[in-house]
């Protein structure tokens, strides 16, 4: 099929390889020829495993190219993915600008029959008001579907998981856009759930929010775990042993980030606010993910008492591993209480510390950042730990030790084990744990 992908960022790139990769002719368009000129040469703008492979393989075979040419490449496809940005503001909803962008776009190049695919994260109801600017500005009188097929990556392993999804939702009105989907999905027909527009919209929102309740749950575990003789990680594995609960998600630590879970709770709750639904359980959610950054904190103060001009080195700035992505990264906001107390901070990332420069720019005196986590952690009056990178799980931790003033570790990802940390003379604090 031939296949348009509007937008390329983080969504539409790892969607117009995929769908290239699954044998359709794609083309991914954006107005920014920067950003496609770099694309063509093999210079993405995000680390994402796999994915820069996966792109050239695809652009290599043919099936994948890119454009500027945003309005031949509506009319020359059968199906167009929306894939642009609909940005937070404070109060929690989403700018729809680029949406509503985009749909005046496809509607002055229709040419023929095409379906129009929300691939971004949007409200629900907003198939609605894509049609009507469709319907609005479609001088031609061509025909047109809507249909939604939310996206469901994780940063980190978003090419397997649109390579071998666990689940396709498909949100439509008509047998026409349906059978149109199932073509373009048709090695995983046994996976596809297809529903109606708002309930495929809704799932995205409600996947995500879900997953970020189970993160401040057992989170609120640990803070009782810490006030009793309990074991937060032996608690979570119970749990986790009921199959009505699972395992997955029951990781106490700094709390959640990055550009899905804290975006889509915030959504949901607005959405929710005004269709007049009770969502104190959500917000209650997002009130105990923001208050980990003060208990991790309060943790560092109690090892360390006062935090001014102490040296504290910061080792992970990614709000996950196997990604540079620090939207909403807890370790923002643990910098910032630091040098709010007057710390000096000694950061490090294998690959998000040029992304975190941008809200911590380097003076060399209260902010460094280094090359190395051995670097980080030299002459350091404590050392934090905020994102599980599998390198730092393998540090040499007598090596850490004698680079530090006081060899204390704080661990916000319970990465260590506390014997094993301790044998190597450091002071160890952890989350939930004895």
């Amino acid at each position: 099929m031939k296949i348009a992908v509007l937008g390329t960022g983080y969504v539409g790139l790892v969607t117009a390889a995929g769908l290239s990769e699954f044998g359709h002719s794609v083309v991914g368009a954006d107005k920014v020829a920067a950003k496609i000129e770099a694309i063509r040469r093999g210079r993405i703008p995000i680390y994402e495993p796999g994915l820069d492979e996966l792109l050239e393989s695809n652009l290599r075979k043919g099936t994948l190219s890119f454009s500027t040419d945003l309005a031949a490449t509506v009319q020359a496809a059968d199906v167009i993915f929306v894939c642009v940005g609909t940005p937070q503001g404070d109060d929690g909803s989403a700018d729809m600008s680029q949406i509503e962008e985009v749909s005046r776009l496809i509607a002055e190049n229709l040419n023929g029959y095409k379906v129009v695919v929300e691939k971004s994260t949007v409200p629900v109801k907003t198939s609605v008001r894509i049609k009507r600017t469709i319907s609005l500005y479609n001088k031609t009188g061509a025909e047109f579907d809507v249909a939604s097929n939310p996206e469901f990556l994780r940063e980190g392993a978003a090419v397997p998981d649109f390579l071998e999804p666990d689940r396709i939702i498909i949100g439509v009105e008509t047998d026409r856009a349906r059978d149109l989907m199932f073509r373009i999905y048709d090695r995983f027909k046994d996976r596809i759930l297809v529903t109606n527009i708002d309930t495929a919209e809704l799932i995205k929102h409600a996947s995500n929010s879900f997953l970020s309740m189970k993160i401040s749950y057992i989170n609120l575990m640990a803070n009782l775990c810490e006030r009793t003789e309990a074991d937060v990680e032996l608690v979570a594995k119970g749990m986790g042993l009921d199959p009505r609960i699972g395992p997955r998600f029951l990781k106490a630590g700094i709390g959640f980030g990055g550009s899905c879970f804290p975006k889509d709770i915030r959504a949901l709750i607005r959405i929710g606010d005004d269709l007049g639904v009770d969502m104190s359980l959500l917000k209650e959610t997002e009130r105990v993910n923001q208050g980990r950054a003060r208990i991790f904190i309060d943790k560092l103060k109690s090892a360390l008492w006062i935090l001014k001009d102490k040296k504290v080195g910061v080792l992970g700035l990614a709000f996950k591993p196997e990604t540079d992505d620090v939207r909403a990264a807890p370790s923002i906001r643990i910098i910032q209480a630091l040098l709010d107390e007057g710390a000096c901070v000694r950061l490090h990332d294998p690959k998000a510390g040029d992304n975190m420069r941008e809200f911590f720019p380097e003076d060399g005196v209260r902010t460094v950042y280094c090359s190395s986590p051995y670097q980080a952690a030299e002459g350091a009056n404590a050392l934090l730990c905020c994102t599980e990178w599998k390198e730092y799980a393998e540090l040499d931790l007598a090596r850490i030790r004698d680079l530090m003033v006081n060899p204390i570790l704080v661990d916000g990802r319970n990465m260590f084990d506390p014997a094993a940390v301790s044998a190597q003379g450091l002071e160890y604090f952890s989350i939930g744990r004895r």
